[in-house]
């Protein structure tokens, strides 16, 4: 990352990261992680880092996900944005983070609901189990491929942002949306996919 991305995913990382689902707009929140620690990953084999590349789709067979993904950045407040509401709803890379592949963690987000026009891209993430393929589709041609690690539901007072913001030693990624009970057009929870990079295909 340049130094301005390591500088923005930083100040991302203070204020929290909070999908806002529903057309609503993102909320910070105080990060705490929750009480049992950091996720246990799936043993995995270890896969190289790869160079530099945008993701530009996300297959997520398990649950039937085949989306294009764009780039999304910061709100005025420092929140990440989210997806745009429209009926064709698409995931978002947060290009302040590594890229899928990159040594670190890669953030994207989608929806669980979109408002008037129903189910979201991530309306079923949380039905993910560790060992579950993820399958970013690189704007080099490139196809890493991930294993879930973990699955949780955490609620949004309490968004864990240093593990899905810290470091860690190899490729991860981080999927993000909104779940568990509504609050009138809202969610109270945020469900989190942690994955790692086990292999990849292309250039």
């Amino acid at each position: 990352m340049t130094p301005f991305s390591r500088r923005a995913f930083a100040t991302a990382a203070m204020a929290s990261l909070v999908a806002g689902c529903g057309g609503h707009p993102a909320q910070q929140t105080t990060a705490a992680p929750r009480s049992g620690g950091r996720p246990s990953p799936t043993p995995v084999q270890a896969a190289r880092p790869l160079p530099r590349s945008v993701p530009v789709g996300l297959r997520i067979p398990a649950i039937g996900v085949d989306t294009p993904v764009i780039r999304l950045g910061l709100a005025p407040d420092g929140s990440v944005r989210v997806p745009p509401v429209t009926a064709h709803d698409r995931a978002g890379w947060y290009r302040h983070s590594p890229t899928p592949g990159q040594l670190g963690p890669s953030v994207i987000l989608g929806h669980v609901t979109v408002g008037a026009y129903g189910d979201g891209v991530f309306r079923h993430l949380a039905r993910l189990r560790r060992g579950d393929r993820i399958v970013a589709r690189l704007e080099n041609g490139t196809a890493a491929q991930f294993a879930v690690s973990a699955v949780r539901t955490v609620p949004k007072a309490d968004f864990p942002a240093d593990e899905v913001y810290g470091d860690v030693d190899r490729p991860e990624l981080r999927l993000i949306t909104c779940g568990g009970p509504r609050s009138g057009d809202g969610y109270l929870d945020n469900v989190l996919v942690f994955a790692a990079l086990t292999s990849s295909d292309g250039p």
